[in-house]
Protein backbone atom coordinates (compact mmCIF):
# COMPACT_ATOMS: atom_id res chain seq x y z
CA UNK A 1 0.00 0.00 0.00
CA UNK A 2 1.62 3.71 -0.82
CA UNK A 3 2.12 6.01 1.55
CA UNK A 4 -0.37 9.18 2.02
CA UNK A 5 1.15 11.64 -0.01
CA UNK A 6 2.65 13.96 3.40
CA UNK A 7 4.46 10.72 4.62
CA UNK A 8 6.09 9.53 0.96
CA UNK A 9 10.06 8.78 1.29
CA UNK A 10 10.76 11.97 -0.30
CA UNK A 11 8.88 13.87 2.05
CA UNK A 12 8.90 11.68 5.74
CA UNK A 13 11.17 13.50 8.07
CA UNK A 14 14.41 11.32 8.60
CA UNK A 15 15.21 9.72 11.50
CA UNK A 16 18.07 10.67 13.89
CA UNK A 17 20.48 7.86 14.88
CA UNK A 18 20.66 8.96 17.95
CA UNK A 19 19.19 11.67 20.72
CA UNK A 20 21.70 13.08 23.65
CA UNK A 21 19.31 14.90 26.39
CA UNK A 22 20.42 16.52 29.28
CA UNK A 23 21.13 19.96 28.68
CA UNK A 24 18.77 22.42 29.93
CA UNK A 25 19.31 25.50 27.97
CA UNK A 26 20.35 25.73 24.01
CA UNK A 27 23.13 23.62 22.58
CA UNK A 28 25.60 25.87 21.05
CA UNK A 29 28.34 23.68 20.59
CA UNK A 30 29.50 20.03 19.96
CA UNK A 31 32.30 18.45 18.25
CA UNK A 32 33.59 14.27 17.66
CA UNK A 33 36.37 13.40 19.79
CA UNK A 34 39.09 11.43 18.10
CA UNK A 35 37.91 7.65 19.62
CA UNK A 36 35.23 7.90 17.18
CA UNK A 37 33.23 7.04 20.69
CA UNK A 38 32.13 9.91 22.42
CA UNK A 39 30.82 13.89 21.38
CA UNK A 40 31.47 16.64 23.57
CA UNK A 41 28.88 19.29 23.71
CA UNK A 42 28.66 22.88 25.46
CA UNK A 43 26.02 24.85 26.34
CA UNK A 44 24.11 28.38 27.85
CA UNK A 45 23.45 26.49 30.67
CA UNK A 46 27.23 26.61 31.80
CA UNK A 47 27.92 22.91 31.25
CA UNK A 48 30.36 21.16 28.82
CA UNK A 49 28.80 17.41 28.83
CA UNK A 50 30.48 14.30 27.55
CA UNK A 51 28.48 11.84 26.25
CA UNK A 52 28.93 7.92 24.50
CA UNK A 53 28.21 8.10 20.84
CA UNK A 54 26.27 4.55 20.26
CA UNK A 55 24.21 4.78 23.29
CA UNK A 56 23.74 8.79 23.68
CA UNK A 57 24.41 8.59 27.26
CA UNK A 58 25.98 11.04 29.49
CA UNK A 59 29.94 10.34 30.27
CA UNK A 60 30.45 11.22 33.91
CA UNK A 61 28.95 14.43 35.63
CA UNK A 62 29.17 17.99 33.84
CA UNK A 63 32.06 19.79 33.78
CA UNK A 64 31.38 23.51 35.21
CA UNK A 65 33.56 26.18 36.48
CA UNK A 66 30.87 28.74 37.32
CA UNK A 67 27.60 29.30 35.77
CA UNK A 68 28.63 31.31 33.42
CA UNK A 69 27.15 30.38 29.75
CA UNK A 70 29.07 28.31 27.54
CA UNK A 71 28.85 29.83 23.53
CA UNK A 72 31.88 28.23 21.94
CA UNK A 73 33.93 25.03 21.88
CA UNK A 74 37.77 23.45 19.89
CA UNK A 75 39.28 20.75 20.06
CA UNK A 76 43.04 20.75 20.36
CA UNK A 77 44.98 19.75 17.26
CA UNK A 78 46.48 17.10 19.66
CA UNK A 79 43.08 15.86 20.34
CA UNK A 80 43.92 15.99 24.31
CA UNK A 81 42.28 19.06 25.52
CA UNK A 82 38.98 21.30 24.91
CA UNK A 83 39.25 25.13 24.24
CA UNK A 84 35.76 26.71 25.73
CA UNK A 85 34.76 30.30 25.38
CA UNK A 86 31.54 31.88 28.25
CA UNK A 87 29.87 34.49 28.69
CA UNK A 88 31.75 35.81 31.20
CA UNK A 89 34.57 36.72 28.89
CA UNK A 90 37.26 33.86 30.19
CA UNK A 91 38.53 31.48 27.98
CA UNK A 92 38.71 27.36 29.66
CA UNK A 93 40.85 24.31 28.91
CA UNK A 94 39.89 21.17 29.84
CA UNK A 95 41.97 17.87 30.00
CA UNK A 96 39.62 15.63 27.90
CA UNK A 97 40.89 12.54 29.91
CA UNK A 98 40.05 13.49 33.38
CA UNK A 99 37.39 16.39 33.18
CA UNK A 100 39.45 18.65 34.45
CA UNK A 101 40.00 22.17 34.45
CA UNK A 102 43.49 23.14 33.22
CA UNK A 103 44.01 26.49 32.93
CA UNK A 104 41.82 29.64 32.38
CA UNK A 105 42.43 33.56 32.01
CA UNK A 106 39.80 36.91 31.22
CA UNK A 107 40.50 37.01 27.49
CA UNK A 108 37.24 39.40 27.05
CA UNK A 109 35.73 41.71 28.59
CA UNK A 110 32.45 40.20 27.43
CA UNK A 111 30.96 37.19 25.69
CA UNK A 112 33.54 35.01 24.07
CA UNK A 113 31.71 34.01 20.86
CA UNK A 114 34.66 32.12 18.78
CA UNK A 115 37.46 29.84 19.04
CA UNK A 116 40.40 28.39 17.01
CA UNK A 117 43.31 26.69 17.42
CA UNK A 118 46.58 27.29 15.62
CA UNK A 119 48.14 23.89 14.04
CA UNK A 120 50.76 23.39 16.79
CA UNK A 121 48.23 23.90 19.79
CA UNK A 122 49.89 27.13 20.66
CA UNK A 123 47.91 29.47 20.28
CA UNK A 124 44.36 30.28 20.12
CA UNK A 125 41.87 32.67 18.26
CA UNK A 126 39.36 34.18 20.47
CA UNK A 127 36.33 36.68 18.92
CA UNK A 128 33.88 38.38 21.38
CA UNK A 129 31.10 41.00 21.55
CA UNK A 130 33.18 43.49 22.84
CA UNK A 131 34.28 43.93 18.84
CA UNK A 132 37.79 42.63 19.34
CA UNK A 133 39.90 39.26 17.73
CA UNK A 134 42.63 38.57 19.90
CA UNK A 135 45.97 36.04 19.47
CA UNK A 136 46.62 34.56 22.56
CA UNK A 137 50.05 32.15 23.22
CA UNK A 138 48.41 29.02 25.12
CA UNK A 139 51.65 28.73 27.36
CA UNK A 140 52.16 32.16 28.20
CA UNK A 141 48.39 33.75 28.51
CA UNK A 142 49.83 36.49 26.69
CA UNK A 143 47.81 38.85 24.17
CA UNK A 144 49.94 38.15 20.36
CA UNK A 145 47.75 40.44 18.64
CA UNK A 146 44.25 42.33 18.86
CA UNK A 147 42.31 43.32 16.11
CA UNK A 148 39.29 45.83 16.30
CA UNK A 149 36.43 45.24 14.61
CA UNK A 150 33.64 47.11 14.23
CA UNK A 151 33.78 49.60 17.53
CA UNK A 152 29.94 51.04 19.09
CA UNK A 153 28.30 47.77 17.61
CA UNK A 154 27.18 44.59 19.33
CA UNK A 155 27.31 41.77 17.09
CA UNK A 156 28.74 38.38 17.54
CA UNK A 157 32.21 37.92 15.90
CA UNK A 158 33.55 34.92 14.44
CA UNK A 159 37.65 34.21 13.77
CA UNK A 160 39.23 31.31 12.20
CA UNK A 161 42.78 31.29 10.72
CA UNK A 162 43.49 30.32 6.97
CA UNK A 163 45.32 27.07 6.16
CA UNK A 164 48.94 28.56 6.56
CA UNK A 165 48.00 30.53 8.70
CA UNK A 166 49.01 33.82 7.43
CA UNK A 167 45.54 35.56 7.61
CA UNK A 168 42.57 35.32 10.04
CA UNK A 169 38.60 35.63 8.96
CA UNK A 170 36.30 37.53 11.28
CA UNK A 171 32.80 37.65 10.96
CA UNK A 172 30.83 40.17 12.19
CA UNK A 173 28.69 43.58 10.34
CA UNK A 174 31.36 42.96 7.88
CA UNK A 175 33.11 39.71 6.12
CA UNK A 176 37.35 40.71 6.47
CA UNK A 177 40.63 39.51 6.28
CA UNK A 178 43.23 40.35 7.94
CA UNK A 179 46.89 40.04 8.28
CA UNK A 180 47.85 37.39 11.19
CA UNK A 181 51.26 38.60 12.15
CA UNK A 182 50.78 42.91 11.70
CA UNK A 183 46.60 42.66 12.13
CA UNK A 184 46.47 44.80 8.62
CA UNK A 185 43.54 44.49 6.93
CA UNK A 186 43.85 42.99 3.90
CA UNK A 187 40.53 42.86 2.07
CA UNK A 188 36.81 43.70 2.67
CA UNK A 189 34.40 41.48 1.20
CA UNK A 190 31.07 42.31 -0.24
CA UNK A 191 28.42 39.95 -0.63
CA UNK A 192 26.46 39.42 2.31
CA UNK A 193 22.99 41.82 2.71
CA UNK A 194 23.47 41.13 6.56
CA UNK A 195 25.36 40.35 10.23
CA UNK A 196 27.86 37.61 8.97
CA UNK A 197 27.54 34.20 11.38
CA UNK A 198 29.89 31.47 10.93
CA UNK A 199 32.55 30.61 8.98
CA UNK A 200 34.70 27.80 7.64
CA UNK A 201 38.15 27.58 5.35
CA UNK A 202 39.16 24.75 3.61
CA UNK A 203 42.20 22.68 3.98
CA UNK A 204 43.65 23.74 1.00
CA UNK A 205 43.36 27.38 1.55
CA UNK A 206 41.83 28.15 -1.35
CA UNK A 207 38.10 28.79 -0.19
CA UNK A 208 36.41 30.62 2.57
CA UNK A 209 33.00 29.67 3.39
CA UNK A 210 30.54 32.65 5.16
CA UNK A 211 26.92 31.90 6.20
CA UNK A 212 24.90 34.88 7.23
CA UNK A 213 21.80 36.66 8.77
CA UNK A 214 20.49 36.72 5.25
CA UNK A 215 19.80 33.33 5.13
CA UNK A 216 22.59 33.06 2.32
CA UNK A 217 26.33 31.05 2.53
CA UNK A 218 28.40 32.08 0.17
CA UNK A 219 32.21 30.82 -1.06
CA UNK A 220 34.85 33.06 -1.48
CA UNK A 221 38.28 32.81 -4.06
CA UNK A 222 40.80 33.18 -1.59
CA UNK A 223 42.96 34.12 -4.55
CA UNK A 224 41.09 36.49 -6.03
CA UNK A 225 38.80 37.58 -3.16
CA UNK A 226 35.98 36.78 -5.79
CA UNK A 227 32.74 34.49 -5.20
CA UNK A 228 32.37 31.52 -6.28
CA UNK A 229 28.88 30.19 -5.17
CA UNK A 230 25.65 31.60 -3.76
CA UNK A 231 24.38 28.47 -1.69
CA UNK A 232 20.80 29.59 -1.17
CA UNK A 233 17.89 27.43 0.29
CA UNK A 234 17.44 27.94 4.15
CA UNK A 235 14.68 30.55 5.50
CA UNK A 236 16.30 31.66 8.65
CA UNK A 237 19.71 32.80 9.62
CA UNK A 238 22.84 30.37 8.88
CA UNK A 239 24.38 29.26 12.77
CA UNK A 240 26.90 27.29 11.89
CA UNK A 241 29.18 25.26 8.87
CA UNK A 242 31.20 22.84 9.31
CA UNK A 243 33.02 21.16 6.07
CA UNK A 244 33.62 17.56 6.25
CA UNK A 245 36.99 15.81 6.75
CA UNK A 246 37.62 14.97 3.09
CA UNK A 247 36.95 18.74 2.03
CA UNK A 248 33.54 17.64 0.01
CA UNK A 249 30.85 18.17 1.90
CA UNK A 250 29.26 21.24 3.98
CA UNK A 251 26.98 21.06 6.44
CA UNK A 252 24.92 24.09 7.54
CA UNK A 253 22.66 24.31 10.50
CA UNK A 254 19.77 27.14 10.92
CA UNK A 255 17.46 29.00 12.83
CA UNK A 256 14.88 27.44 10.09
CA UNK A 257 15.21 24.49 11.96
CA UNK A 258 16.73 22.22 9.50
CA UNK A 259 20.65 21.01 8.75
CA UNK A 260 21.30 21.10 5.18
CA UNK A 261 24.32 19.38 2.66
CA UNK A 262 25.99 20.59 0.08
CA UNK A 263 28.23 19.65 -2.42
CA UNK A 264 31.98 21.86 -2.39
CA UNK A 265 32.29 21.15 -5.79
CA UNK A 266 29.68 22.76 -7.63
CA UNK A 267 27.67 24.38 -4.45
CA UNK A 268 24.45 22.09 -5.35
CA UNK A 269 22.44 20.90 -2.09
CA UNK A 270 22.71 17.15 -1.42
CA UNK A 271 18.87 15.59 -0.76
CA UNK A 272 16.55 16.81 1.19
CA UNK A 273 17.21 19.61 4.51
CA UNK A 274 17.07 17.50 7.66
CA UNK A 275 14.11 18.72 9.43
CA UNK A 276 13.95 19.22 13.80
CA UNK A 277 11.90 20.50 15.76
CA UNK A 278 13.33 23.43 17.01
CA UNK A 279 16.65 26.00 16.28
CA UNK A 280 19.70 24.77 15.51
CA UNK A 281 23.04 26.29 16.77
CA UNK A 282 26.13 24.26 16.11
CA UNK A 283 26.74 21.27 13.37
CA UNK A 284 29.64 18.70 13.32
CA UNK A 285 31.19 15.78 11.16
CA UNK A 286 32.63 12.85 13.03
CA UNK A 287 36.09 12.46 11.91
CA UNK A 288 35.04 9.76 9.42
CA UNK A 289 33.02 12.07 7.77
CA UNK A 290 29.83 9.45 7.88
CA UNK A 291 27.92 11.36 11.21
CA UNK A 292 26.91 14.56 11.40
CA UNK A 293 26.24 15.78 15.10
CA UNK A 294 23.78 19.05 15.22
CA UNK A 295 22.60 21.22 18.30
CA UNK A 296 19.14 22.68 19.42
CA UNK A 297 17.60 25.76 21.46
CA UNK A 298 15.89 27.07 23.31
CA UNK A 299 13.36 24.81 24.05
CA UNK A 300 14.74 20.80 22.98
CA UNK A 301 17.93 21.73 24.28
CA UNK A 302 19.43 18.31 22.86
CA UNK A 303 21.61 17.04 20.60
CA UNK A 304 21.35 14.58 17.58
CA UNK A 305 23.68 12.57 15.27
CA UNK A 306 22.45 11.69 11.48
CA UNK A 307 24.18 9.06 9.31
CA UNK A 308 25.45 11.19 6.66
CA UNK A 309 26.56 8.43 4.18
CA UNK A 310 23.41 7.08 4.32
CA UNK A 311 22.04 10.99 2.53
CA UNK A 312 24.51 11.17 0.70
CA UNK A 313 24.45 7.63 -1.19
CA UNK A 314 20.58 8.20 -1.95
CA UNK A 315 21.39 11.63 -3.30
CA UNK A 316 23.55 9.14 -5.94
CA UNK A 317 26.86 10.87 -5.04
CA UNK A 318 29.17 7.99 -3.52
CA UNK A 319 32.64 10.08 -4.40
CA UNK A 320 31.88 12.80 -2.49
CA UNK A 321 32.33 10.36 0.67
CA UNK A 322 35.73 9.57 -1.26
CA UNK A 323 39.17 10.78 0.25
CA UNK A 324 40.78 12.31 -2.34
CA UNK A 325 43.91 12.65 -0.50
CA UNK A 326 44.71 8.74 -0.47
CA UNK A 327 47.03 7.74 -3.53
CA UNK A 328 46.39 3.84 -4.74
CA UNK A 329 49.08 2.13 -7.21
CA UNK A 330 47.61 0.34 -9.86
CA UNK A 331 50.19 -2.34 -11.20
CA UNK A 332 49.42 -3.81 -14.58
CA UNK A 333 51.31 -6.75 -16.63
CA UNK A 334 51.74 -6.55 -19.80
CA UNK A 335 49.50 -9.52 -20.75
CA UNK A 336 46.46 -6.96 -19.56
CA UNK A 337 43.16 -8.66 -20.16
CA UNK A 338 40.02 -6.41 -19.38
CA UNK A 339 39.39 -8.46 -16.14
CA UNK A 340 42.46 -8.99 -14.88
CA UNK A 341 43.59 -5.55 -13.12
CA UNK A 342 45.98 -6.00 -9.57
CA UNK A 343 45.93 -3.55 -6.74
CA UNK A 344 48.72 -2.39 -4.96
CA UNK A 345 50.07 -6.24 -6.13
CA UNK A 346 47.98 -8.05 -3.09
CA UNK A 347 44.11 -7.83 -4.28
CA UNK A 348 43.32 -9.33 -7.92
CA UNK A 349 39.95 -8.15 -9.21
CA UNK A 350 38.69 -10.65 -11.94
CA UNK A 351 34.85 -10.23 -11.84
CA UNK A 352 33.57 -7.84 -14.37
CA UNK A 353 29.92 -6.93 -14.79
CA UNK A 354 27.84 -5.14 -17.78
CA UNK A 355 25.11 -4.53 -14.49
CA UNK A 356 26.65 -1.22 -13.50
CA UNK A 357 23.82 0.38 -11.14
CA UNK A 358 26.12 2.73 -9.12
CA UNK A 359 29.96 3.41 -10.00
CA UNK A 360 32.17 5.75 -9.80
CA UNK A 361 34.38 7.10 -13.11
CA UNK A 362 38.40 7.54 -12.51
CA UNK A 363 40.90 8.18 -14.51
CA UNK A 364 44.07 5.82 -14.19
CA UNK A 365 47.13 6.36 -15.75
CA UNK A 366 48.59 3.19 -15.68
CA UNK A 367 51.83 2.38 -16.30
CA UNK A 368 53.07 -1.03 -18.29
CA UNK A 369 56.76 -1.53 -18.73
CA UNK A 370 57.32 -1.07 -22.29
CA UNK A 371 54.21 0.25 -23.07
CA UNK A 372 51.40 3.15 -21.91
CA UNK A 373 47.94 2.97 -21.56
CA UNK A 374 44.91 5.32 -20.33
CA UNK A 375 42.31 3.60 -18.49
CA UNK A 376 38.93 4.61 -17.10
CA UNK A 377 37.73 1.90 -14.07
CA UNK A 378 34.30 2.01 -12.83
CA UNK A 379 33.96 1.01 -9.83
CA UNK A 380 30.92 -1.11 -8.93
CA UNK A 381 30.16 -2.36 -5.26
CA UNK A 382 32.31 -5.72 -5.71
CA UNK A 383 33.99 -5.23 -9.16
CA UNK A 384 36.08 -2.90 -11.52
CA UNK A 385 35.38 -2.91 -15.48
CA UNK A 386 38.40 -1.25 -16.93
CA UNK A 387 39.16 -0.46 -20.43
CA UNK A 388 42.49 0.47 -22.22
CA UNK A 389 43.43 2.62 -25.40
CA UNK A 390 47.26 3.29 -26.07
CA UNK A 391 48.32 6.80 -25.06
CA UNK A 392 51.29 8.71 -24.41
CA UNK A 393 50.47 8.76 -20.05
CA UNK A 394 53.33 8.29 -17.80
CA UNK A 395 52.28 7.47 -14.65
CA UNK A 396 49.85 5.34 -12.84
CA UNK A 397 47.81 7.25 -9.92
CA UNK A 398 44.46 8.05 -8.92
CA UNK A 399 42.28 9.32 -6.13
CA UNK A 400 40.30 7.30 -3.72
Amino acid sequence: MSLPAAETENTRPRRHRQKFEGHTHFVVGVIYLRDGQRIMTCSDDGSLRLWNLESGEQIGDDWRDGESGIFTIALSPDGKKIASGSRDGWVRFWDIDTGKLIIKWMAHTDIISSLCWSRDGGRVVTGSYDMTVRVWNVESRETILEIKTELGSRWRPAAVYSADETMIATATQFLRIWDAKTGNLIKNLKGHTQEVACLAWTADGSTLISGSFDHSIRMWNTTTWQQIHVLTGHTGVVEAIAISPNGRILASASQDETARLWNLDNGQPIGLPIQHADLLFCVSFSTDGKLLASGCGPDDNSTYTWDISAIVREAGLHELLLNPNVSIAFLVSPQLRTEHVILGRWQAFTRCTSHIHQFILLSLHIHVPGSCYTSFAAAVRESIYLSTTPTFSRRLTISS
